[in-house]
């Protein structure tokens, strides 16, 4: 199968396989499918079965070849990942040996010009990584300039969001921003860069980005819809690309491993037993060869832990930030 295989090598692709401990009649989930290089990858070392979701489309249809080569030992669903408990159940699994997660927007995504994902190509104002819901367009027209600041400055850790959102407000009324093009020249107006920065608009295209895909909540969702799915011994692998994705990961696995004691100033509480074993105390990152080979790798961050036979704790309240459908009806 794999030399016929398209190849597709994911970042941290050869330690995030390695991590999952892969074994003979094993079921994992590849929760981001992508290309398909965390499928095929763990299809040729062991013989697995391995469920692949992807909410975009695009990425379902490119992985039938995929599905033909592997004899029925590849099953491909269109879900968000935060639904995975879901679709393990719908495919007749109870549980599963692995889990792993690509988190972010992928390298296809970014290249296609008419996702609109990018503001070095010139394209509709979408970024939506399924094909349902608002675009980015849809939320630079209505979402109020107070809103749009905060997803701005919360999601795309841009310092200069108020000044970004104060010029999307005033521009709008002059004429619909409806291309990559037109937002990014209207970001680089009040973002100043010195030569060898990251381009102007680089933040506040991430935080649309994170807020009309709801990539961060859909995180939260995921990684405690992974705790119920996996078995005792079933692994997690995450890989991350930037500092608000590792911070939830990381925060999550402290909590489900019971890290991070309290205080002893203050009375011992009773805990949970730990649903998860640490298996990366420091993140694991690309080695220079795989930078040199992918820019992209150098901000990678894999995490992994093992799940214990403790029940899944329940699963914590989302964070307080912008939400996407309260920005869309004005709330």
């Amino acid at each position: 199968m794999s030399a016929a295989a398209p190849r597709h090598i994911p970042v941290l692709g050869r330690e995030a396989v390695a991590m999952l401990g892969l074994r003979d009649g094993g079921l994992y989930v590849d929760a981001t499918f992508g290309a398909g290089g965390y499928s095929r990858a763990i299809l040729d070392a062991a013989d697995t079965r391995v469920i692949g979701i992807d909410r975009d489309r695009s990425a379902i249809a490119g992985g039938f070849d995929l599905v033909e080569r592997s004899n029925g030992r590849l099953t491909l669903v269109e879900n968000r990942f935060s639904n995975l408990a879901e679709v393990c159940a719908a495919q007749g699994a109870g549980a599963v040996d692995g889990v792993v997660m690509d988190v972010g927007v992928s390298s296809m995504q970014i290249d296609e010009a008419g996702r609109g994902f990018s503001f070095r190509l010139d394209g509709p104002l979408d970024m939506r990584m399924g094909h349902d819901g608002p675009t980015a367009a849809d939320i630079v027209a209505t979402a109020s300039e107070a809103d749009l600041a905060s997803i701005i400055y919360i999601f795309g850790e841009e310092r200069h969001s108020r000044a970004v959102a104060r010029a999307i407000a005033a521009s709008r009324h002059e004429a619909p921003i409806t291309t990559t093009r037109a937002l990014a020249g209207i970001v680089s107006k009040v973002v100043r860069s010195k030569p060898g920065d990251i381009h102007p608009a680089t933040r506040t295209f991430q935080g649309l980005r994170i807020f009309v895909n709801e990539e961060l909540d859909e995180l939260h969702l995921a990684l405690a819809a992974a705790e119920r799915v996996l078995k005792p011994g079933g692994r997690l692998v995450v890989v991350s690309f930037h500092s608000l994705e590792d911070r939830i990961v990381k925060n999550f696995f402290n909590e489900r491993a019971g890290s991070g004691g309290g205080s002893r100033h203050l009375p011992e509480i009773a805990r949970s037993a730990p649903a998860f074993r640490i298996l990366t105390r420091r993140p694991v990152i690309a080695q220079d060869a795989e930078v040199r080979a992918n820019p992209r790798a150098r901000s990678a961050k894999l995490r992994a832990a093992e799940r214990t036979d403790a029940p899944a704790l329940a699963a914590a309240a989302l964070p307080a930030w912008p939400s996407l459908a309260a920005v869309m009806r004005g709330g």
